[in-house]
């Protein structure tokens, strides 16, 4: 049986969600308490990669056993005792038996928060931010981003990566009385590139790169013309879609 687990978690102390030697990752944590609570080795695979320090309201990841789950609910309570309080799981969902959890994925949405004020209950999950911007020429960019489809600037220069082309689906930047948030939704994501959009629209919205430079730095395809990547810590996942047809 091949299963769907939703799942949230707090980034903080994580080096991220893939699992690595020598740091503590979101993966080794799911995969360690499966496989006690199951007691058999169970392996996950997450739907993307997340950065160190990136949180996330909803992960999904799958994974196989050789049983049907009777009751999923009372699974879902054993597994979330295993777990630190950093990571919560909330649904099992039993999936088709070539479901993937990464290749199947019709978008993501990404937010990033960003706050106006000092705050200290705030400060672990956004990104403080002591200077004014010009809303209306952030979302004039942010046209500029949903037209494009190569966005080979806005991730790090050294990767692996040949294919830098992503399907912008929406975007859009939101003010309220004491933060900003912006939110993007794409059928896939470069390394660090929510990021490093955040930071190079808050440039255009300072006014240190108009609009036609902006325009400029996405055609250039050169992540050193771009604006800087914004922290981690204001980076959430928010939601991943999947086609009906793939679920039980």
């Amino acid at each position: 049986m091949r299963y769907f687990i939703y799942f949230s978690f707090n980034g903080k102390f994580y080096h991220g969600w893939q699992k690595q030697k020598n740091s503590i990752t979101v993966q080794e944590k799911i995969e360690e308490s499966l496989s006690v609570l199951l007691k058999n080795k169970i392996e996950v695979t997450g739907a993307g990669r997340t950065d160190a320090g990136v949180h996330a309201k909803e992960m999904v990841a799958h994974f196989d056993v050789n049983e049907h789950f009777e009751n999923p609910n009372n699974i879902i309570f054993k597994l979330n005792q295993f777990l630190s309080n950093d990571i919560s799981v909330k649904s099992l969902k039993t999936v088709k038996k070539n479901a993937h959890a990464r290749f199947d994925a019709i978008s993501r949405t990404y937010i990033y928060n960003i706050s106006k004020e000092k705050d200290v209950f705030l400060d672990e999950y956004s990104y403080y931010l002591n200077h004014s911007l010009n809303i209306k020429k952030i979302n004039e960019a942010i046209k500029i981003i949903i037209n494009n489809n190569n966005f080979k600037c806005f991730t790090k220069s050294k990767t692996d990566v040949t294919n830098y082309l992503c399907n912008i689906l929406n975007s859009k930047w939101m003010e309220f009385d004491n933060k900003y948030v912006f939110e993007i939704t794409a059928n896939r994501f470069l390394r660090n590139m929510v990021r490093s959009i955040v930071g190079t629209l808050i440039d255009v919205g300072r006014g240190k790169t108009s609009i036609n430079n902006f325009f400029e730095i996405i055609n250039s395809k050169n992540r050193s013309m771009a604006g800087y990547s914004v922290p981690a810590k204001g980076l959430f996942l928010k939601k991943i879609t999947y086609p009906k047809d793939i679920f039980k």
